[in-house]
């Protein structure tokens, strides 16, 4: 199997120029070349992968475009193979149209192969193509690297992205079974009576970007003090991402290891997502991330994950008798009772039940 390995590198001036000019030939090959696509098809000629590269080649002979034999010729060849596969991606309706990329985005990236052991770590030290040896801050042990993408970030700083061959390790868990319940005010509920609170990192936060964000709109537009203060309102923004990624790295793992079977509910985040009294605190909690690390988690070491349909009444079903509560239907019933056997509910903690229930039975079917 393959694995993503972020580490922080520490690029020197003359490395960081390098690195920036990189960026920079990278995406205008990358328009170059979807300029070229949209042309031939507007005149009904068919151009591909092949065509693009050529005209890379063209461009690199020309004297106007010599400082693209300065930028690393593999993440060139990685640009223009990139859109082919955002057009692969569009023609089967995975992806949107592709389009031209901006440097007025603060997020920039490009990826480089790993050819004849020309990407290694030595030491504190990461060799790339082009730039020689980087300093880097490794915490992890990695194994053979297929590519690497270099990245910088809005908030100014340089990652490096390794994509490694990685051979999980079964790991011995409770053989539990458990089912989870999603929510807002309590992150989730499961079928063991546990909850586990929303963190609610956006929230807290909002204070403080609001304030860095009129900062920033008082300063005076392209100045040097705007580009500052641009960064410090990326580092809160960053700081929150990494704070709710670490969050949800902990929580996944340990279902993982303590359970067999997670049994969850298939919700469509992304419709969920249009409702816009809720869509903020949906996207700060961080469900479909949630899911997803759960799902590469449970192959890597041998989980089962049971999907549960999203129309399933999970919430409005009573876990002891079965009754159905259309009542329930409103979000702000947090505790009810059953009107058919009088057991009294909690409604995250009963519907974790029931969502195992329905798991176990999709599951034995």
């Amino acid at each position: 199997m393959q694995k993503g390995i972020k580490f922080r590198i520490y690029p020197n001036r003359e490395q960081e120029n390098l690195i920036n000019q990189t960026l920079g030939c990278c995406r205008l090959i990358y328009n170059k070349g979807l300029a070229m696509r949209k042309e031939a098809y507007a005149n009904g000629e068919k151009v591909g992968y092949t065509q693009t590269s050529a005209m890379l080649t063209a461009l690199k002979k020309c004297e106007d475009f010599s400082f693209l034999k300065q930028a690393d010729s593999v993440a060139l060849q990685q640009s223009l193979r990139d859109l082919d596969r955002g057009f692969v991606n569009f023609f089967q309706k995975r992806a949107a149209y592709p389009v031209f990329k901006s440097k007025h985005n603060y997020r920039q990236s490009y990826r480089t192969l790993n050819r004849k052991n020309n990407i290694r770590i030595v030491g504190k030290y990461i060799k790339l193509p082009k730039l020689g040896y980087v300093k880097i801050c490794q915490s992890m042990e990695v194994g053979k690297i297929n590519h690497v993408t270099v990245e910088h970030t809005p908030a100014g700083k340089y990652f490096a992205v390794l994509n490694v061959e990685f051979e999980p390790q079964p790991r011995t868990n409770n053989g539990d079974c458990i089912g989870i319940n999603v929510g807002i005010k309590e992150f989730y509920s499961d079928s063991n009576g546990k909850t586990v609170a929303n963190p609610q990192y956006l929230e807290n936060s909002m204070r403080k970007l609001a304030r860095e964000q009129r900062r920033l709109s008082r300063k005076q537009k392209d100045s040097n003090n705007r580009e500052k203060q641009r960064i410090r309102l990326a580092r809160v923004h960053e700081k929150i991402t990494n704070q709710r990624n670490d969050f949800l790295q902990k929580q996944s793992t340990m279902l993982i290891r303590e359970n067999q079977t997670i049994c969850i509910k298939d919700l469509n985040v992304k419709d969920m997502m249009r409702n816009h009294k809720l869509a903020q605190h949906i996207g700060s909690a961080a469900w479909g991330k949630f899911f997803t690390m759960l799902l590469y988690k449970s192959v890597w070491y041998g989980n089962k994950i049971v999907k549960v349909p999203t129309m399933y009444p999970s919430s409005q079903t009573c876990s002891c008798c079965g009754y159905q509560n259309p009542l329930v239907k409103n979000l702000a019933v947090r505790v009810w009772e059953c009107p058919n056997c009088h057991a009294e509910h909690n409604r995250g903690i009963n519907a974790g039940i029931n969502i195992l229930k329905k798991g176990l039975q999709m599951q034995s079917a």
